[in-house]
């Protein structure tokens, strides 16, 4: 990691972690993934905003740890999980920052879903 560039989020390029007040229900179908009232919600630049939620109330059980890894210079290196039960719809369909950069810290042991794969819920 020592040649990837490493960027500190600023007014060009800001990034928001706060804490996600309704609930937040992670499912496929039957298939009950998560759910919690202590999601981050995450707005970074002119992205739509992302849910991370703790990994305690995620069920670990459906997901399978994947070689993927992608590098975000705001944020630092992310792994994935695969949600097998979802076939093709769930490789690499979760993502998680284990050692983000300071700026982003809040998220350390926090786990995101892809949106297009999966029904996220707000629950008021």
């Amino acid at each position: 990691m020592a040649n990837r560039k490493i960027l500190i989020p600023d007014v060009n390029h800001p990034i928001t972690i706060t804490k996600c007040s309704p609930t937040v229900i992670v499912k496929s179908g039957e298939l009950n993934i998560a759910r919690t009232k202590d999601a981050l919600t995450l707005v970074e630049a002119s992205y739509p905003p992302v849910q991370y939620l703790p990994r305690r109330d995620v069920d670990m059980s459906l997901l399978q740890r994947s070689q993927h890894t992608t590098y975000c210079p705001y944020k630092g290196e992310a792994n994935y999980y695969t949600i097998p039960a979802l076939g093709e719809a769930g490789l690499n369909g979760v993502w998680t920052y284990e050692t983000p950069f300071e700026a982003v810290g809040d998220i350390a042991g926090y786990l995101a879903f892809y949106p297009d794969r999966v029904k996220i819920e707000l629950a008021y």
